[in-house]
C-alpha cells in the first residue's frame, strides 16, 4: 500500500530496536540462537518513505543453565528452539474488556506487542472518553538482552503550523500501534484487531466509570447527538450496553486496507473532509517517532521514561532530588517523606515547564537533567512555588503493561489529552485536542511549529536491575498528577522495598506553591505535621489521581507480579 508515513529518529539516535528484523529476532539473539527463516535486513519489505537501518543485533545469553551447548561443526534443531525467560504471561489494563483482549491475543499466539496493540484498541473501543483512534501515545519495549526502546505516535501540529479552535492535533494512534505491529508482531494485523472489532459490533456493558464520564462534565454537551451514546435522546447509564457501528466500520477498513489508510487512504480522505485543521498532506507526513528513552540511577536501579518532549527527564530528576533531600530515608508516607517528595515534585515541574521541548526542534540536557550527581546538588526552597500552576485534572488518558514469557516488557500510555478529548466525533471515533498543552505550557521551547509534538504529561516508564533488565513497568493517566504519582509509587518500590499493591493503594498527594494537595485518607497526624511545617492542605476525591498499572518481573521464580488500584476500572491478569 502506498503510504508516504515513516519512522525516522529523534533526538536520541543511539537504539537497537531490531526494527528490520522482527522481534522474532531479538528474542531468539537474547537466547543465544538463531531462526533460519528470520529475512535478513536486506530482505525486508520496505515501507515507502521509511530508510530501515541495519541494527546491531546484542550478544546475550540468558540463565545459564537454560543455554544450550554450542556446536561449531552442526546446528541442531534443538539449538534453533528459543527458551523462555519466564513462566507466565500477563497484562495490566484500564479495563477488563482489555484484558481479555490481551488474553485472546496471547493465547492465539502473539506476543507481548501483539497483546499491548490488541488492549490498546480494545480500551479505545470500551473507554473512547481517554484514548483511541483520534489520539496518540507513546511506548517503551525492552527485553532481557538488548537496549530500551521508545516510540513516540503523539499528535503533531498540521503543515500549515496553525493551531485550530479546537486545538486538534494530526493524530498518531493508529501510526503507532500499525508502526509497532508492523516492526514487532507476530500474529496478523487482522486477528490482532478482531478483539476490538467484537466489541464494537456486539456491544459490551457500560461501567459505572465509564457512564460517570458520560454523564459528567463534557460527556453531556459532546454527546447529546451521537446516536451510539444517547440512543433514544437519553444517555446511556451504568449496565446498559454500548454499540458502536460507526467505529466498527472504522477499524473493519483498517484491518482490512491496513493502518496506513488513516494516513494516505478512504479513512484519510473522510477525516480530511470532517475535521478542520486536519488535511490530507498533514496526514501523509505524520512520522512516529523512534528514540532512546532517558534513563537515571535511583537507587539501586536504572529508572527508564519516555524522551522528550514528554517528561521521562523530569521524573528522574525527581526521584533523584528526592533521594537527596532525604526521601528514600523517611518512613513513606509520613510527613518528612511527602514533604521531600513534594520539594522534588516542584523542581521536576519546574523542568517541564521550562526546559522540555520536542529535541527534533530544541535542544534538551537530558544528560544535565538526569545526572544524580547534579541533581543531589540542587537546593529546594520550602512551598517555593517556581512555577505558574494550572488548575487540578481528572484521570484522563489510559495505561497498560504488558510482559511476555521471552520476558518482553511493553509500558504504553495513550490519550485523547481531555476527556472526550476536544468532543468532535468523526467516524465512530473521538478527536484529541492535544495542541493546547502549547499554550497550557507555553515556554520558549514549547511554541507550535509544522510537525511538532507539545510537552504534556503522558509519561510511560520502566525499571531496569543491575543485569539491565526490565524489573516493573508502570504508567498511569492523571494529567499533571502523572509524574508525582508515578514518582510515589516508584519511590515506596525502589527505596523502601514496599510491596507493590501497597505503594499503588497508598494515599496520593502533591505540592503545589505553598498548597498540599492531599487524596482523602490521609492520617490526621499527617496532616498536622505538614502544617506544622507550613503547608496548607486542601483533600480531593481518588478519582483525580490517576490509576496506575504496573507489573513486576521476579526473574528467580518465573514469576509476574501484578496489581490494581482501585481508583477507577483496571484490571491485571497472570497467565500461566
Amino acid at each position: 500500500m502506498e503510504s508516504t508515513s515513516s519512522v525516522r529518529t529523534a533526538a536520541h539516535p543511539a537504539i537497537r530496536p531490531l526494527a528490520a528484523l522482527g522481534i522474532t529476532a531479538l528474542l531468539l539473539s537474547a537466547c543465544g540462537t538463531a531462526d533460519p527463516e528470520a529475512p535478513e535486513p536486506d530482505a525486508t519489505e520496505e515501507i515507502p518513505g521509511q530508510q530501515l537501518e541495519e541494527h546491531e543485533v546484542p550478544e546475550a545469553t540468558g540463565p545459564a543453565e537454560n543455554v544450550p551447548e554450542e556446536d561449531e561443526d552442526e546446528e541442531t534443531e534443538q539449538d534453533l528452539e528459543p527458551y523462555g525467560y519466564l513462566d507466565q504471561q500477563a497484562v495490566s489494563a484500564g479495563n477488563e474488556l482489555a484484558v481479555d483482549a490481551a488474553e485472546e491475543t496471547f493465547e492465539a499466539g502473539g506476543n507481548a506487542v501483539d497483546a499491548a496493540v490488541a488492549a490498546s484498541f480494545a480500551i479505545a473501543t470500551v473507554e473512547p472518553v481517554a484514548s483511541g483512534i483520534g489520539g496518540g501515545g507513546s511506548v517503551i519495549l525492552a527485553g532481557p538482552e538488548g537496549e530500551p526502546v521508545f516510540y513516540d505516535y503523539r499528535e503533531v501540529v498540521n503543515n500549515d503550523g496553525q493551531i485550530p479552535e479546537t486545538d486538534i492535533g494530526i493524530p498518531g494512534f493508529v501510526a503507532g500501534m500499525g508502526q509497532l505491529h508492523q516492526d514487532y508482531g507476530e500474529l496478523d494485523w487482522e486477528q490482532v484487531l478482531a478483539p476490538s472489532i467484537e466489541l464494537a459490533e456486539e456491544g459490551f456493558e457500560v461501567t459505572e466509570y465509564h457512564a460517570e464520564r458520560i454523564n459528567t462534565g463534557s460527556g453531556p454537551e459532546y454527546l447529546a447527538e451521537n446516536e451510539a451514546y444517547s440512543p433514544d435522546g437519553a444517555p446511556l447509564q451504568a449496565g446498559d450496553t454500548l454499540i458502536q457501528p460507526e467505529l466498527a466500520e472504522t477499524m473493519l477498513r483498517l484491518a482490512d486496507a491496513g493502518w496506513e489508510d488513516l494516513y494516505t487512504g478512504e479513512l484519510a480522505d473522510s477525516l480530511a473532509a470532517q475535521v478542520k485543521g486536519v488535511d490530507t498532506e498533514s496526514l501523509a507526513d505524520y512520522e512516529v517517532i523512534t528514540a532512546e528513552p532517558v534513563t537515571g540511577e535511583v537507587g539501586d536501579y536504572q529508572v527508564v521514561s519516555a524522551a522528550p518532549a514528554l517528561p521521562g527527564a523530569a521524573l528522574i530528576q525527581m526521584l533523584q532530588v528526592a533521594e537527596a533531600q532525604g526521601a528514600a530515608e523517611a518512613e513513606p508516607g509520613s510527613a518528612a517523606y511527602i514533604d521531600a517528595m513534594s520539594q522534588a515534585w516542584a523542581v521536576g515541574e519546574g523542568t517541564i515547564r521550562t526546559d522540555l521541548g520536542d529535541p527534533n526542534f530544541v535542544d534538551v540536557p537530558v544528560e544535565e537533567l538526569t545526572d544524580p550527581e547534579a541533581n543531589a546538588q540542587i537546593e529546594v526552597d520550602a512551598q517555593g512555588g517556581v512555577v505558574p500552576r494550572t488548575p487540578d485534572e481528572e484521570g484522563n488518558t489510559t495505561h497498560l503493561v504488558v510482559v511476555d514469557e521471552n520476558g518482553l516488557m511493553v509500558s504504553m500510555t495513550n490519550t485523547v489529552t481531555d476527556f472526550w478529548g476536544s468532543g468532535v466525533a468523526v467516524d465512530g471515533y473521538f478527536m484529541n485536542n492535544a495542541l493546547y498543552r502549547f499554550q497550557d505550557i507555553d515556554s520558549p521551547a514549547n511554541q507550535p511549529e509544522p510537525g511538532r509534538r507539545s510537552v504534556t504529561w503522558s509519561n510511560p516508564t520502566m525499571v531496569l536491575d543491575d543485569q539491565g533488565r526490565p524489573v516493573l513497568g508502570i504508567g498511569t493517566p492523571g494529567g499533571i498528577q502523572i509524574v508525582p504519582t508515578t514518582g510515589h509509587v516508584l519511590a515506596q518500590w525502589i527505596f523502601s522495598g514496599k510491596d507493590l499493591q501497597a505503594a499503588v493503594e497508598a494515599p496520593r498527594f502533591r505540592g503545589d506553591a505553598d498548597t498540599m494537595r492531599l487524596e482523602m485518607g490521609q492520617p490526621a497526624e499527617v496532616i498536622a505535621e505538614l502544617e506544622e511545617m507550613g503547608w496548607s492542605y486542601e483533600e480531593s476525591e481518588p478519582g483525580q489521581w490517576g490509576s496506575i498499572q504496573s507489573l513486576e518481573i521476579d526473574y528467580e521464580t518465573g514469576e509476574i507480579i501484578g496489581a490494581d488500584d482501585p481508583r477507577r476500572d483496571g484490571a491485571h491478569r497472570i497467565i500461566d
